[in-house]
């Protein structure tokens, strides 16, 4: 396995993982419909060659080279051989505007660009002359008008390895070696200053808590410019797993079957599709087929972790959970969950049909794990689990959780007033969320901070707690809790319109689109009846006592949700600011 005490910096992953486990399949991407391998030695032989012509083009320790692509092999031939100059990876998601390209470009004083596709490079290219610092933009694919990364492969085969050696040698792992601009829900985004070391040891903290071992299969599609994939990818090079990339969100599915992975990462909200879609393929069987899977799904309502399966589940297992399995591959051995709150029903369904779903909490300052479920220490659902070893952590005064340890990031890139209003003088970073640790060590998280509104009658309601609640019901795809200062919640709600839809069909319910549907009296009486059945688990301040009907969802195209599919609730405010006015009129 060798001992992970040899990797102190970012870049010592790759070399550790040609030294302990040469694979053949270090990572592998579609190419034109095809699954393309690159070794361990190809992914190094290519990232020093970038590292030699970043150099040859003046690049220096410090300069900040941006990264705009979707998750994709030269992802880490580029990190790597940005990070080996001393150069700091500044990633950006590819979704957000040009205007917010402007902004992270002029801040972090970008002097390169690689992009991956004419799209992406139309938008880095329409701010070019807005940003200064700007030197050149380099695209992956082959683009007209462009200059191609492989310009820069080939000026570095005359380039100076003992130049990038000699660079190596001298970098920290308390230097800083990317900066992750936060989405920005609120205001402009934030730089956030990760180091090496950050990265690293969240990395190794993480480990221990996935089942998986050498020659493993990981998929990855969550963004890499987002801090929790891109720990995991190093952890993976870490333990000598294969990496397949993705092509992307649309094709998951297809591609879980091609590759057949042991484990990914996902956010609650593909583990919602994903579970609608077993239950809706599930009951279109009809007959007694429909009827035995009908049982065995409501066997895993009972789950408790760690009890030993009864003979019901064994079979419940043979007849059907099996062929879940089979469906996602037949070798997952973990989903590591995050982003947002995963429901316990979720949770509950995948381990119990032997796909363990584990959820846990971070964010981006903290590189980002701070506490996880696993096999290795114990599950609770409800929870995010107990603390990586590396961290340290603390529940304040009000309620607040606070962290600290060697994944704590460096500060705000320029911007030591945001710093320390979020790092007191003891060094305590206060993550903005309030939770509880029970007497077994387990973290549940209560609720954001920020997003707590009260009502007129001055009471607080937690409304992500109340959303989770309601998302348990089928006919509920995504929903927000609106009602500050108001004298009782309401929601807005995207119904599930495919299980909606067969719904209505077998109560006769006429129809000709999904805008009859949110229209139609009986429709909107039985959503209403579900959210006053799972109403009766709050205190009668915190109970939603009107709802509207959506046609569209949520999406990060529409701006309504961040990259990582949480709510932008100012953004959904201001987009149904009527509707919420005739809640309270």
């Amino acid at each position: 396995m060798g001992n992970f005490d040899e990797i102190k910096r970012i870049f010592d992953v790759p070399y550790f993982q040609l030294k302990h486990h040469p694979q053949s399949k270090a990572l592998v991407s579609k190419v034109n419909g095809k699954w393309v391998s690159t070794s361990i030695q190809d992914y190094l032989e290519q990232a020093n060659l970038i590292s030699k012509g970043l150099i040859k083009l003046g690049v220096k320790p410090g300069d900040k080279i941006a990264m705009i692509s979707n998750n994709r092999t030269e992802w880490n031939i580029l990190d790597i051989g940005i990070l080996q100059t001393g150069a700091v990876n500044v990633p950006v998601y590819p979704t957000i505007t040009k205007e917010d390209y402007e902004y992270i470009f002029n801040d972090a004083e970008v002097k390169f660009c690689f992009v991956s596709s004419q799209e992406l490079f139309d938008k880095a290219n329409a701010i070019k002359g807005n940003v200064p610092t700007l030197e050149k933009i380099f695209a992956i694919e082959e683009i007209k008008g462009a200059a191609s990364w492989n310009e820069v492969l080939e000026l570095g085969k005359d380039g100076d390895q003992a130049e990038v050696e000699k660079r190596k040698e001298v970098i920290k792992a308390t230097e800083l070696a990317t900066l992750i601009y936060t989405s920005g829900t609120t205001g402009k985004p934030k730089g956030v200053m990760l180091s090496h070391q950050n990265l690293v040891e969240n990395a190794k903290g993480s480990r221990p808590r996935l089942p998986v071992d050498k020659g493993n299969v990981a998929l990855s599609f969550l963004p890499l410019c987002h801090v929790y994939e891109r720990m995991l990818i190093y952890l993976y090079q870490m333990s000598g797993i294969n990496i397949y990339y993705a092509e992307s969100m649309d094709t998951i599915v297809d591609n879980i079957t091609e590759c057949r992975p042991h484990v990914f990462t996902a956010v609650p909200r593909l583990l919602e599709k994903i579970h609608d879609s077993v239950m809706t393929k599930g009951m279109a069987a009809g007959g007694i087929k429909a009827s035995i899977f009908k049982w065995a799904m409501e066997l895993t309502e009972s789950y408790e972790y760690g009890k030993h399966p009864s003979l019901q589940r064994k079979l419940a297992d043979k007849l059907v959970y099996s062929k879940v399995r089979q469906k996602l591959g037949g070798r997952v051995l973990a989903i590591a969950s995050g982003g947002a709150a995963l429901q316990p029903r979720l949770a509950r369904f995948f381990l119990a049909i032997g796909i363990p779903a584990f959820e846990g909490y971070g964010l981006t300052e903290t590189s980002p794990v701070i506490a996880v479920n696993s096999h290795e220490s114990g599950v609770k659902f409800g929870t995010v689990g107990t603390k990586l070893d590396c961290v340290e952590l603390m529940i304040a005064e009000d309620g607040e959780i606070l962290t600290k340890g060697p994944c704590l990031m460096m500060g705000y890139y320029k911007r030591p007033d945001l710093t320390k209003e979020v790092i007191d003088e003891k060094g305590w970073f206060h993550t903005g969320d309030i939770g509880v640790i029970d007497a077994d060590g387990f973290l549940k998280i209560t609720d954001r901070k920020k997003e707590m509104f009260k009502t007129s009658g001055g009471k607080y309601v937690a409304p992500q707690v109340v959303e989770n609640k309601m998302k348990e019901s089928q006919f509920i795809e995504q929903i927000m809790v609106v009602g500050e200062a108001q004298k009782h919640p309401s929601a807005l709600i995207v119904p599930a319109f495919e299980f909606l839809t067969n719904w209505a069909t077998e109560n006769n319910i006429s129809f000709s689109n999904n805008e009859d549907l949110i229209k139609n009296k009986a429709v909107i009486s039985k959503i209403m009846n579900e959210v006053n059945n799972l109403n009766s688990e709050f205190g009668k301040w915190e109970q939603v006592k009107k709802i509207k009907l959506l046609l569209n969802e949520w999406t990060v195209d529409s701006g309504e949700l961040t990259p990582t599919l949480k709510l932008k609730r100012k953004v959904i405010n201001k987009n149904y600011e009527a509707l919420i006015e005739g809640f309270y009129n």
